[in-house]
């Protein structure tokens, strides 16, 4: 079982492999970070199990070699996502109309801003957490952040608890499906597909949050 995901998140390699897909997919949204997230938190799960067993059975402490430790991995995917956020929110802020270009050119995330833009504009802060895990979410709160010059005291707390709710949420998605369907591919696709439901449901909550009448409350993103 274990050997399944081994080759993927043989340590220290994930942390490293982990950090640069959760950095870099604000710009790259089609970047599986959630999936190396849980693949390597349910090899974890699956490894701590066994050295249990091994324990039990030899009466010594076994050995969790090769797998990433599952606080590190999520501080790390946390760390990296407020990273990227505050990467992509620079950008936007000073990149003007070849910014507006760029942004044109990705089918994606036109499609994305188009369909959650007003809702982050007028929803506020709570909202950029649903935004984290809907599909292209965290793309449009960053860059529209700072496209619209959003003093960056009022981006980046909403920003690094998004983070730290997405990787936590994950990590624990890879845990739990590790611990009951085995540290197999299997148990790790019943994550992801846990992880893109909740992204569904937060991105149908974005389109549905009702605009609010009064004036636009401040940390809105």
């Amino acid at each position: 079982m274990l050997e399944d995901l081994g080759s993927l998140t043989a340590a220290p390699c994930i942390y490293v492999i982990v950090a640069l897909s959760v950095l870099l997919d604000v710009f790259l949204p089609v970047l599986p970070s959630g999936f190396l997230v849980i693949a390597a938190a349910t090899a974890a799960a699956g490894a701590g199990a066994a050295d249990a067993v091994e324990a039990a059975a030899t009466g010594t402490a076994g050995s969790a070699a090769g797998v990433p430790d599952l606080l590190v991995l999520a501080l790390c995917a946390a760390t990296a996502s407020v990273l990227g956020d505050l990467a992509a929110y620079r950008l936007a802020r000073r990149g003007g109309e070849r910014f507006d270009r760029a942004i044109a050119r990705s089918r994606r995330l036109s499609s994305a801003q188009a369909r959650l833009g007003t809702a982050l504009v007028r929803g506020g802060g709570p909202l950029v957490l649903l935004a984290r895990f809907a599909p292209a979410g965290r793309s449009v709160v960053s860059l529209g952040a700072g496209a619209a010059h959003r003093a960056v005291r009022e981006f980046l707390p909403w920003s690094a608890l998004a983070g730290l709710v997405w990787a936590g949420y994950s990590v624990s998605l890879g845990y739990l499906g590790g611990q009951w369907l085995g540290a197999s591919w299997f148990g790790a696709a019943v994550s992801v597909l846990a992880l893109l439901a909740a992204g569904s449901a937060a991105a149908y909550a974005l389109r549905r949050h009702p605009r609010p009448s009064g004036p636009r409350p401040d940390g809105a993103a």
